[in-house]
This record gives structure tokens, sequence and C-alpha cells, in this order.
């Protein structure tokens, strides 16, 4: 569900070295264990019907789609069967977190992380790291390089938690990636798709999933001259500005989600006018470079390139 079309192929385990390689594993490995720990869980693959029923009921719980839930139990199973990821975070007996991803195109050699969802009852204990640095370790032992995901770029925490948290790499604008979706998270809305790579032998990747990210500073940028692509009003209606910077800010408001119920037209407007400052800041040749945990991208535009 990514159009990843330039992603690093799988090297066979020989093309490396081997004592680098299980290296890695080992600490991405000691890395899931301290973070399931901080978490107060214990996460495993599940691959049993009862197990895979209450993923998917948890699934329901969290999107607000009963009727349709985000993935069923079938889906899981097979997946599961397949030798995908299909993990459960539990604390005691209790799935308080889950998350299933799928191998792409055998010549990439990747995986595709696409979907993973948190209680509310335990929201604040870091269980979606812990998950996310469990896939890291699993996905290690496996010879896989690259994760891959999507996310909504408007939801300030999950913008900060897969750029800031993770250091999880953008790559690809998607505009309504999925069409409408029609549940309690993301209303009527457009379901525009930020993709990003997560390069699991990275130095910044491997520091991320022990706890330590580099701050990224939004007012330090302006100091230094950054512009403003994309801000707000004091109405909290969205500002365009420049896209001509060196440097960009875009902002996202601060809380989508309760928009889409409150004012459903004013989160719209926030939708298309993030859409329209990403989308030509990226296709000009600039990256995003981070994102600041108060609500802007850090758009970067690579020298020489106008």
């Amino acid at each position: 569900m990514t159009s990843d079309d330039a992603l690093p192929t799988m090297g066979s385990v020989t093309d490396r070295n081997p004592t680098r390689l299980r290296d890695d594993v080992d600490a991405a490995e000691a890395a899931a264990r301290a973070a399931a720990l901080a978490a107060g869980v214990t996460i495993r693959e599940l691959t049993e019907l009862p197990d895979l029923e209450a993923v998917s009921r948890l699934f329901e719980g969290i999107w607000g789609r009963d009727a349709h839930p985000p993935m069923t139990t079938e889906l899981l199973r097979a997946l599961a069967k397949a030798g995908n990821y299909v993990v459960g975070a539990f604390d005691g007996g209790t799935l308080v977190g889950a998350c299933a991803g799928f191998f792409s195109a055998p010549a990439q050699g990747t995986l595709h992380s696409h979907i993973a969802g948190v209680s509310s009852q335990v929201r604040g204990r870091s269980v979606g790291f812990a998950v996310k640095v469990h896939q890291r370790a699993w996905a290690l032992h496996r010879d896989v390089p690259l994760i891959g995901w999507t996310f909504d770029p408007l939801v300030r925490r999950n913008a900060w938690f897969n750029l800031g948290k993770l250091a999880a790499a953008p790559v690809e604008y998607l505009p309504n990636f999925y069409g409408g979706m029609h549940d309690g998270i993301n209303g009527d809305d457009d379901s525009d798709r930020l993709l990003v790579h997560w390069d699991l032998r990275s130095a910044s990747v491997a520091e991320a999933c022990r706890g330590r990210v580099p701050r990224v500073d939004a007012a330090a940028e302006l100091a230094a001259g950054a512009v403003v692509a994309l801000g707000a009003t004091p109405l909290g209606t969205p500002q365009p500005g420049s896209l001509d910077g060196a440097v960009s800010l875009v902002a996202v408001p601060p809380d989508i989600e309760g928009l889409r119920t409150a004012d459903p037209g004013l989160a719209k407007e926030w939708r298309v006018a993030v859409r329209e400052a990403l989308v030509p800041l990226l296709a000009s040749g600039a990256s995003i470079t981070g994102f600041d945990r108060s609500g802007w991208f850090v758009v970067q535009r690579q020298e020489g390139i106008a």
C-alpha cells in the first residue's frame, strides 16, 4: 500500500560482516527488552485465533469502525501464517496494543508497517514506542534493512512520535491515500498521508530506539533565517506564507481530531493548507528534516536546488 520506488534492496547475509549483523541484532533486541520493561508490557507474536480476534476488536475500538474493522481476524490470520509481523502488547493478560505489517516485493526486501494502535487505557506509558522498537529488532533478526509506514501529517502527536521519537525519514506526501475512511479518527476528511522510511541500521535510529533523540527547535530555525511556509492566525485558521525559503516551517493544528468533530470545515481547511505547502516543497527537492513537537515541520531545501 505504498509507492516505494526507490527502496534499497535486501542483500544476503554473505554481503555484509556477519559479526556486525549479529551485534546489530543483539543491540536491537536489548533496546526492545528495555522499552517493553519501561512500558510495563510483554510483546509477542500472535498466531492463534483468540489472540487475533482480540487484535481485531482492539483496532475496532480505537478507530470506531465496528461495522468495518480496519483489520479482520481472517486477514490477520493469513498475514501471521505467511510469516508477516503480527504482534500484541500485553499488560498482564490484557491486550493493550497491537501492530501488523507485511513484506513488500521480494527484490525490495522491506517491511511495510500497515497498522498500529494502543488502547487509551495505557496512553502515556510509551507502549507504542515499545512496539516499534520490538518491530525493529524483529526485522533486523530477519535481515530486513528498512521499514516503511504512513501516518496522518495533521496529527501532531503522531508527527512527533514518528519523526522525533523514532527518527523516521519522510519520503513522500500521499494525497487522499486511502480515500474516504469515515471512522472515528479520520471523520469525513481526506486521508492524506506522509510516507516514512525507517533505516533500521542507521545510527540515528539506533540512538532513537535507546531513547536518545536530538531536539528540533522551530524558534531557533526562525532566528537563523527560516521562513514560515504555513502558519496560524490568532483565530486558529491556517495562514499560508512563502515557499521559497532555504529552510521552511509548516504548522499543523494542535488537535486535528478534535477539530474534525468541533469544526469539520476548518479541519478541511487545514488539510488543504498543509497539502498545498508540503507537496510543492517536496516536489522542489526539499526534505522534511524534523518536527518540533510544538507543531512545526522543518523542511530544508538542498543546496543548489531552487
